[in-house]
């Protein structure tokens, strides 16, 4: 015969709060057992609603009085004893979700429903009686979830089945007769249906705009390796290039130095016969010059005699007064400073060698906000000015500009070489140089050296040096910083692109007979284009 104890299931041991063994088991009116620490505490959780028991959901009017239930007790006391004699095998199921059954002591089963009601989550076993007993199949029944609470709504205890589009949020049968009456509400199945389709589509979205991303990165990888490559064959062709100019000069200067000795050789030789047939002309003169030394009487007859055979007409002898050596005079210099100032120019529209030497004669310079027009913002520090749309109302003053948008800097200079640099980036307009400082600073302001201007500027995207008349300067990319470079004394001044190190254009031969200021002009705001102010930078010597 079988003990009583091989008999009886450990669930029937099992407090459905704690799911551990009893502690103090007590018996609700409806039959259930539960540990009196448990139903307590649910209960006190409820309040202030009436109690209930948690697995049928019947509703007590008040607060049953608790008793330790002793014959289960005892029971409860005989099944651990027993228990504690037999080796405990313990194994856990992975549920699918991981949810395990909420009423399963000892080897976990994995849930196949939870109940709203009961907040349980119940294997096939615990399950079946809410499917036969009247009383519990009335309860809400959804696929098992961790923590059951949560699908309750906390306003009216009701299954959150329904979901609000209006304020995103779980609702209830009785949330939407109430606060959610004019709301559009769908089941939580067909809002969890759209939102999946919302998030296939963001997700493809994503991949795609990670795949346009990428596009874009794999292209500027591509333009990277294709502007190194143009590099690296630039430089291999400027190196040909002026290797074989190099060469070819060298050729050249050979060439002329022969050239130039063998037409002195033959001027040489040209002079030397001629040397030696005047002498040898001079050697028969002195001869015959000799031969005239004859001794005369006083017969005029005798002496006539002797006399008419050493007279020696004068044209018998040559005129050498028209006769002249080619003397070469060898003009080339003239034609190898023309060729050094070409190549100079081109070399410098390439890349200026010199410009890191020009930086040595940096200045500081500031714009002058009492030269600048009413229209134009000045900072601070001086190293900044733009066009404002709100014109302002600055002191009056002789030296401002009164109708274009120009401003001159503080610093002004007699003599010597002074360089500056402005940033033009982000501008579609602007002006920039040097000017007199007895320039027009009334009315309308023609920009030529004649008008004592030395300046170029950028407008539709084209770079003019005023020169009067304009010239078109082309260059090889926007330019970003423009170094201006001024040699008083000489007469030049000069405008480059500072990034590509190049000489944009230069005026020569200049005649400055005043003091000069660096002139600017950031122009209007071209429809918001040309917002960008001018910066002159600072540079480091």
């Amino acid at each position: 015969m079988a003990s009583a104890s091989s008999l009886v299931d450990e669930n029937n041991f099992m407090c459905s709060i704690c799911l551990e063994v009893f502690t103090k088991p007590v018996t609700l009116l409806c039959g259930h057992n539960f540990c009196l620490v448990c139903i307590t505490k649910h209960w006190d959780a409820k309040a202030p609603r009436p109690p209930n028991c948690p697995l049928c959901a019947e509703t007590f009017t008040s607060r049953p009085v608790l008793r330790v239930n002793i014959f289960i007790e005892e029971m409860v006391t005989k099944f651990k004893s027993s228990a504690q004699k037999k080796p405990k095998v313990k194994r856990e199921t992975e549920a699918v979700g991981g949810v395990m059954c909420s009423m399963c002591a000892g080897e976990k089963v994995p849930a196949l429903k939870s109940c709203l009601v009961c907040f349980l989550s119940l294997c096939e076993t615990h399950l079946e009686p809410h499917q036969k007993k009247p009383h519990l199949m009335t309860h809400k029944l959804i696929e098992p979830t961790d923590n059951p609470e949560r699908r309750v709504c906390q306003t009216h205890h009701m299954a959150l089945e329904m979901f609000c589009k209006n304020d995103q949020a779980f609702v209830c049968e009785s949330c939407i007769q109430t606060n959610h009456r004019k709301h559009q509400t769908v089941s939580i199945k067909e809002e969890a249906e759209f939102k999946k389709m919302e998030l296939d589509k963001n997700k493809l979205s994503m991949e795609q705009s990670a795949l346009v991303r990428q596009q874009k990165v794999d292209e500027i990888k591509e333009c990277m390796v294709m502007s190194r490559n143009k590099a690296e064959k630039m430089v291999a062709d400027s190196d040909h290039m002026i290797s074989k100019l190099v060469d070819y000069m060298l050729r050249s200067q050979a060439e002329l130095a022969s050239v130039i000795k063998s037409k002195q050789m033959e001027m040489e030789t040209e002079a030397s016969g001629l040397i030696k047939k005047i002498e040898e002309e001079i050697e028969d003169i002195s001869q015959k010059s000799n031969d005239l030394n004859v001794a005369l009487s006083d017969d005029p007859f005798t002496n006539l005699e002797k006399l008419i055979p050493l007279i020696i007409p004068q044209t018998q002898l040559k005129d050498w007064s028209d006769v002249k050596v080619k003397f070469e005079t060898f003009e080339v210099k003239e034609a190898l400073d023309n060729l050094a100032a070409t190549i100079t120019r081109e070399v410098c529209m390439l890349c200026d060698p010199d410009l890191k030497k020009l930086k040595e004669f940096a200045v500081d310079v500031t714009f002058d906000p009492d030269t600048a027009h009413a229209s134009l913002i000045v900072s601070e520090d001086g190293k900044s000015v733009h066009y404002s749309e709100r014109r302002g109302n600055p002191p009056k003053n002789p030296g401002r500009f009164t109708h274009v948008l120009n401003v001159l800097a503080k610093q002004g200079f007699s003599s010597g070489m002074f360089y500056f640099e402005v940033q033009v980036t982000n501008k579609t307009q602007w002006d920039l140089g040097v000017a007199n400082e007895s320039i027009n600073r009334n009315g309308d302001v023609r920009l030529s050296p004649r008008n004592g201007f030395w300046t170029m500027w950028l407008r539709n995207g084209q770079y003019t040096a005023n020169a009067g008349p304009a010239v078109n300067v082309r260059v090889r990319n926007k330019v970003e910083k423009i170094g201006v470079f001024v040699d008083y004394d000489k007469g030049q001044v000069s405008f480059y692109d500072v990034d590509a190190r190049v000489q944009i254009y230069s005026y020569d031969q200049c005649i400055f007979t005043e003091k000069i200021f660096p002139f600017f002009c950031p122009c209007g705001s071209d429809g918001g284009k040309n917002a960008a102010p001018l910066v002159i930078i600072p540079i480091k010597k």
